[in-house]
């Protein structure tokens, strides 16, 4: 209908008005032009009131303008309202021939009826048919009263409008086409945007519930840490975590350190760590408090843009509350049992000692026994020391300025014994003085192992050597053997608990796999890193990085 006038904006207003109304608001321009002349006439042209033909184009006017209230069009079919914009024609052409000569100009009101029947969406042809010769009615009754008299400029007057009027349609034709190809392309791209939005939202959807189903708690923040996505999970996290009384996303929480009653600062929370910068994993803490308190073990990766800046971060929070309960129970097991082994264990060697310190009264193969007794028991309490050093959660370490190559001396001679019976040759390559951020006494226990654990492992002679550099922050030992080596396979394993090679186990090497593991907390404990490079029959070489100057930053 006459909506196709209308597009987007008004077009709103437009389809909430009746149909009667719509054409009725088509036709107003029109009709309050004609109303202003009628208002006018007797004022300014009074000769106009006695025109038959003048008052009668303004009296058609005012019978089409209430055809359009009151026609019920919306019953009608094939749009007959189009009815009103020709007669239009008809009544202008009174309008104009009736004041003629004073108004000629009213011929330009055809423009009105023109755009109309032009943008109303009927067909092009009869559109521009009725532009050309309704405007040429109007025009044609002051030209027969010139004839036969008649001038070119009549003529050309009387054929140019009409033409004028023509432009004018195909102008508001071509633009409605152009304006009907961009609502197309806009329909187009809202139907291909509105199926975005919907596939958007399944794998929306989606995600959420792969993430829900997850058994760990996973957020995603942006820079300034709200939250961009979160599971079901985290959110019971974080709700454990709200004190009593604080507002949702407000107020302190309850997390604590891993004694589990400091509060740690809103700097060493793990979202705040995370909007930091920073990549952490195994990072614990404790989750609310009394009987429903949570171990909860964090990670951070940090979410980076398209130019590699940063954008924010994804948490991940596992409850391993049930592993650490278990893992305290396990270690203090193992040290109740090492302790009650330390006691009879002391004993037996304090009276072997007194024994054979009277060993002159004893037979020779009665001594020789008590000796053997003494060797296995002392084995037996450094095997336990050694497990509950292996079983403590933390071991003490007091890191302070070291120098490595008296630690290094130290361990040498305290090895010479033991290489000389399995006739290995000690050689060391270490600058003097090699400063280190240290603690002599740990890491003159790891020193111990590693080169007990090389001259152990190297049943066939050979060579052991320590060596050392020192460069910016770092300063690294390297202890090497030309013994039987591990396997790659077993490289990464080594440092676990309890692991012994099958090589070791077929040659009858005694331990009990916890030297390694030991010497792996001491460094950690310092804030360094040890590796081992190794092959089958190839030696091995284990390297402990240590801090030149003090605690790393990410210590």
């Amino acid at each position: 209908m006459a909506e196709h006038l209308f597009q987007r904006g008004p077009a709103r207003f437009f389809r909430g008005l009746g149909p009667r109304a719509q054409v009725a608001l088509c036709q107003l321009p029109l009709t309050l032009i004609v109303a202003a002349l009628a208002v006018a006439t007797p004022f300014a042209w009074p000769t106009l009131v006695h025109s038959p033909i003048y008052l009668s184009g303004v009296l058609l006017h005012g019978v089409l303008f209430l055809g359009c209230l009151l026609v019920p069009w919306e019953r009608l079919a094939h749009r007959p309202y189009l009815l009103i914009p020709v007669l239009d024609f008809l009544a202008i052409g009174l309008l104009r021939n009736g004041a003629a000569p004073l108004l000629p100009g009213l011929a330009v009101l055809a423009v009105f009826p023109v755009i109309w029947l032009s943008a109303s969406g009927m067909l092009a042809r009869s559109s521009l048919v009725l532009s050309f010769f309704g405007t040429m009615l109007i025009m044609v009754p002051s030209l027969a009263g010139r004839f036969p008299n008649l001038t070119a400029s009549d003529v050309t007057t009387t054929l140019l409008f009409p033409l004028m009027m023509l432009s004018v349609s195909l102008a508001i034709r071509f633009a409605s086409v152009h304006l009907r190809l961009q609502q197309q392309e806009l329909a187009q791209k809202d139907r291909e945007l509105r199926k975005l939005l919907h596939e958007s939202r399944e794998r929306e959807k989606l995600l959420q519930t792969v993430l829900d189903a997850t058994d760990v708690g996973i957020a995603a923040v942006d820079r300034y840490g709200h939250f961009l996505v979160s599971n079901n999970r985290q959110r019971l996290f974080r709700a454990s975590t709200r004190a009593d009384g604080a507002i949702p996303g407000q107020g302190h929480q309850l997390i604590f350190g891993q004694d589990r009653r400091t509060l740690l600062p809103p700097e060493k929370r793990p979202i705040s760590r995370a909007i930091a910068g920073e990549s952490f994993a195994d990072y614990l803490v404790w989750a609310g408090e009394g009987a429903e308190q949570r171990a909860v073990s964090t990670a951070a990766r940090p979410l980076v843009d398209e130019d590699g800046g940063f954008n924010g971060a994804v948490v991940v929070y596992t409850d391993v509350t049930g592993w650490v309960e278990a893992l305290a129970a396990n270690q203090e097991l193992v040290s109740n049992v090492s302790h009650e082994f330390k006691t009879p264990l002391n004993s037996i060697i304090g009276n072997i000692d007194l024994v054979l310190d009277d060993a002159g009264g004893l037979p020779p193969q009665v001594a020789h026994r008590l000796r053997v007794v003494q060797r296995n028991a002392e084995r037996l309490l450094a095997l336990v020391a050694d497990l509950s050093a292996s079983a403590s959660a933390a071991l003490n370490v007091h890191p302070k300025r070291t120098d490595l190559a008296s630690l290094v001396e130290t361990t040498l001679g305290s090895a010479q014994a033991q290489a000389e019976r399995a006739h290995i040759q000690l050689s060391a390559d270490v600058p003097s003085p090699l400063w280190a951020y240290a603690d002599p006494l740990r890491i003159g226990q790891a020193l111990d192992n590693l080169v007990s654990n090389a001259i152990k492992y190297s049943p066939d002679g050979g060579t052991v050597s320590i060596s050392a550099r020192a460069g910016g922050d770092w300063v690294q030992l390297s202890v090497s053997d030309t013994g039987m080596g591990i396997s790659r396979e077993d490289s990464t394993r080594v440092f676990k608990r309890f692991f012994r090679t099958e090589a070791a186990q077929k040659a009858s090497i005694s331990g009990a796999g916890l030297g390694l593991s030991i010497t792996k907390m001491i460094v950690e404990g310092h804030g360094g890193t040890i590796t081992c490079e190794s092959g089958q029959g190839k030696g091995s070489t284990f390297t402990v990085t240590l801090p030149a100057d003090g605690p790393p930053p990410s210590f």
